[in-house]
């Protein structure tokens, strides 16, 4: 993790001086996330490669903005990636048709949406940081919504090392998540 780190702050340090490289590594560090979460939130291919353009684009020309103390690379891209995406569909929402529709553009549902979207992804992010034996046992709790005991018996591993494991996996989440609000 520290080699990450190492690495990670050269990184930024490129970006802050509009390295072309630079912005080449962070597109194959996170181009694949940003663009499913991008696909996801807009649900239109050709959309989601015009507006990862806009994201990637973006933080090259902000790189010297960037400040880790806010939060990781990989959120920072996810925030740019957010706000290019409500732009994006504030421009391509058609008139609403129906009382129900309008209401729900009032409300803000769409926006709603795509933070809960944003949460999901930042977790996904945080899962992949774990080890890989906690983030599995974290997997099949939380997604395949397994107990304790199933997971033990579907994994093979013993019932109290899976209570120790997910203790300590959520512990470690508790503190990625804290260090990177």
């Amino acid at each position: 993790m520290a080699f990450e780190d190492r690495a990670e702050r050269r990184l930024i340090k490129r970006l802050a001086r509009r390295d072309p490289a630079a912005v080449r590594e962070l597109y194959a560090l996170h181009g694949r996330t940003t663009f499913g979460f991008l696909l996801r939130l807009l649900g239109d291919r050709a959309a989601a490669e015009d507006v990862q353009q806009q994201v990637f684009l973006e933080a090259w020309q902000r790189g010297d903005r960037y400040d880790p103390a806010r939060g990781n690379l990989l959120a920072w891209l996810l925030t740019i990636a957010r706000s290019r995406a409500v732009d994006h569909l504030r421009r391509r929402v058609p008139e609403p048709r129906d009382p129900v529709s309008a209401v729900a553009l009032a409300d803000g549902a769409e926006a709603a949406r795509i933070d809960e979207l944003l949460e999901q992804w930042r977790l996904v992010g945080v899962l992949d940081q774990l080890p890989p034996e906690e983030a599995d046992l974290l997997r099949r709790r939380f997604y395949l919504e397994q107990s304790q005991s199933e997971i033990a018996e579907a994994t093979g591993v013993p019932l109290g090392t899976v209570k120790t494991r997910m203790t300590r996996a959520l512990g470690r989440m508790r503190e990625l998540l804290e260090a990177d609000a």
